[in-house]
């Protein structure tokens, strides 16, 4: 499913310009990925497109973010410190934090490695249309060791 992912923001830089439903599940095919990967994939999207229930009151800046002990079990310390980064790079505020929180809680039970991580980040970025520093995405887009896991695709 990451490859999916990761080949829609190189392919469709635009999020306009991705396709939606049955014409991009053919385009996904045709491109050679499998028929199960692009379902996850599409309901993956699906709740992307949707907007989350997140917190009714907007944090303070000096806020702390104290994490569930579900969303502990999937984002080790290495993730949530990647998140940390981010929003104090200014690269995300509370609310696109939550966003990216509730996607890697939305995948099948599994941990998350941060290589992974950064691929949501970078999916709901793309949605939001957020312009991405040439660093940042860089960084983004860097390929881990960790990411060799064949168990979830």
């Amino acid at each position: 499913m990451f490859d999916i992912l990761v080949y829609l923001f190189e392919n469709y830089v635009h999020v306009r310009a991705c396709p939606e439903g049955d014409q991009l599940a053919r385009k996904l095919s045709a491109a050679g990925f499998e028929d199960d990967e692009i379902s996850e994939a599409m309901t993956w999207l699906e709740g992307l497109r949707q907007e989350p229930e997140l917190p009714v009151i907007s944090p303070d800046s000096d806020s702390v973010r104290v994490f569930a002990s579900e969303e502990l079990g999937r984002l080790d310390a290495e993730c949530r410190g990647f998140l940390s980064f981010l929003e104090h790079a200014g690269v995300l505020d509370a609310l696109t934090r939550e966003m990216i929180i509730e996607r890697a809680m939305a995948l099948p039970d599994h941990r998350l490695t941060r290589s992974r991580l950064k691929v949501i980040v970078l999916m709901v970025l793309w949605r939001q249309e957020q312009s991405i520093d040439t660093l940042i995405l860089d960084e983004l887009l860097t390929e881990e060791e960790d990411d060799l896991d064949p168990t979830f695709h």
